[in-house]
């Protein structure tokens, strides 16, 4: 299978336009050209990580984290760009989605947020642009007489879709005035006389990537010489895309419980805890990985519990002085147990080729009691 068609699908599932903007995600190591066969999928890309994929014979490691995070100035055999070294003497791509697959529905916090039960689950902060582009309303005035097939152009062209609906529009009658000058071809009216004509105001929305055109079908399908019409960008302040996610549970869960969910579903052996240990738990955010810079975004919004991967010493200090209980799985554990369902569609979707998942990709931290 070419490297596009296995891209497309990676994209389906987390467009790298969701991405952060300090994140480098994509198509970051090897021969873009390269029929896969084979896909190693893991959260780092550490020497034990090449080996294996080395000893697989895979064509593609998909990795959640980065292989490389700043610009590098030398790829030696050893030292930390090692593995970049070795996977190019073997031909093995690395294609990684990091932030993008934290963003996208059902990605990794997604997950996060289904141990908890969240209902309903809004993300957090460090927001991004739809990948599609934004909406735009697109507003004209058209005789009464000629609503129906201006209309008409407009939704086949693209406009008027709103979720599971199509032909969506709203239409106003009023009154609209010109005076045709010289050199006009008026529709309706006389050269030198100010008209009135009973007209209908209709609106509707156009997502980004059909703008022009509904535009080209308003121009032609409208019995004006030129018609009026106006272009919004609409700003979605409800449908954000971003990092984390915050909510009720479904059902108040004691800390006791929540823990043991966390257990069984990430296989977690030790979880850092800070603020009240003993409380039932109604409103909780998750973000995996290092997502401390949020805290205050969930105590602003009340939340009861925290749960993620890290937090730095003041965001901990200020988390427990605001009441707010937060749970530390450590960085890539609150990360790596969501791999899993991610082979599964990867299998689902890319039958041709054989995915599996990475036991060598382990977190660096080894917990044990002192």
């Amino acid at each position: 299978m070419k490297l596009t068609q296995i891209i497309a699908v990676a994209e389906g599932m987390a467009p790298l336009k969701l991405a952060q903007g300090w994140d480098n995600v994509g198509f970051l190591v090897g021969n873009p050209k390269r029929d896969i066969k084979k896909i190693l999928v893991t959260i780092d890309t550490t020497n034990a990580v090449a080996d294996e994929a080395i000893r697989f014979g895979a064509d593609l490691i998909l990795a959640y984290h980065p292989i490389i995070w700043d610009g590098l100035k030398r790829v030696t055999a050893g030292g930390a760009t090692a593995p970049i070294y070795k996977l190019i003497q073997k031909n093995i791509g690395v294609y990684c989605i990091h932030t993008a697959l934290d963003t996208a529905a059902g990605g990794v916090n997604d997950a996060l947020a289904e141990i908890l039960n969240l209902a309903d689950a809004k993300p957090l902060g460090d927001f991004v642009e739809d990948p599609a582009g934004p909406q735009y309303k697109v507003i004209t005035f058209v005789p009464a007489a000629n609503v129906n097939k201006v209309a008409d152009a407009l939704y086949t062209a693209g406009a008027g879709a709103i979720g599971n609906y199509s032909h969506c529009g709203f239409m106003t009658e009023g009154q609209g005035t010109f005076l045709p000058l010289e050199g006009a071809k008026p529709t309706i009216g006389k050269k030198g006389r100010f008209e009135r004509v009973a007209e209908v105001r209709l609106e509707t929305v156009v997502p980004a990537g059909k703008v022009q055109q509904v535009i080209a079908a308003l121009r032609k399908s409208h019995p004006y010489e030129t018609p009026a019409f106006d272009v919004f960008r609409h700003y979605d302040v409800e449908g954000k895309l971003g990092l984390g996610r915050f909510g009720k549970l479904a059902k108040p869960m004691t800390m006791e419980q929540i823990l043991r969910r966390i257990k069984t579903v990430t296989g977690a052996k030790a979880a850092g805890i800070i603020g009240p240990q003993k409380r039932v738990v109604k409103t909780a955010a998750v973000c995996a990985g290092s997502c401390g810079k949020l805290i205050f975004d969930v105590i602003n919004r009340g939340c009861d519990l925290y749960l993620t991967g890290e937090l730095k010493h003041h965001q901990a200090l200020a988390a427990s002085e605001a009441g707010l209980t937060c749970i530390c799985l450590s960085h890539t554990v609150s990360e790596r147990f969501a791999l899993k369902k991610l082979v599964k569609t990867l299998k689902n979707r890319l039958k041709s080729v054989t995915i599996r998942q990475s036991v060598q990709d382990k977190d660096p931290f080894a917990w044990k009691k002192i």
